[in-house]
């Protein structure tokens, strides 16, 4: 069976995803900020289902900050909210939630993953760990820019 107005198969839906040329230009652009700002980051993106789909580190960045640029980046794209948000977002739920949500795995509520989101649909994410939390998301803005984006 299809759906009429697409012609896809009634059991699944059509998904877009970030582009790899899209992804490392992305990671480029952030390490490249980096550079400017005089810091030595790790930096992630993420597909929409939260594959890694381009990665840089940069010679000398932190070693934890490669999992947590790819956590961020995973955060960002599974929820399409800015990691540097979930302070404030989670002040609207209940303390089981503002309790449970922080102790999943991969998950990051601090500054430095942004959705990449493309014409009203979330592509992926991106996630930068190294710098100052404000370091790491303009860096990751830049990584956006780079590719005609913004968060």
């Amino acid at each position: 069976m299809t759906h009429p107005e697409a012609g896809l198969a009634a059991n699944s839906v059509a998904q877009r995803v970030i582009d790899a040329m899209a992804a490392s230009e992305a990671v480029r652009a952030a390490v490249a900020h980096a550079a400017l700002l005089g810091i030595r980051i790790n930096v992630a993106v993420v597909d929409a289902g939260g594959n890694l789909a381009g990665f840089l580190r940069m010679p000398g960045a932190f070693l934890h900050s490669i999992d947590i640029a790819i956590d961020k980046a995973y955060t960002a794209a599974s929820f399409g909210l800015p990691t540097s948000q979930w302070h404030a977002a989670l002040q609207q739920h209940s303390a089981a939630v503002r309790d449970g949500i922080v102790r999943r795995p991969r998950f990051v509520g601090f500054g430095g993953g942004l959705p990449i989101v493309e014409a009203g649909q979330r592509l992926g994410g991106i996630g930068v760990s190294g710098g100052s939390e404000e370091q790491d998301e303009a860096c990751a803005q830049a990584g956006l820019a780079a590719i005609g984006l913004s968060s």
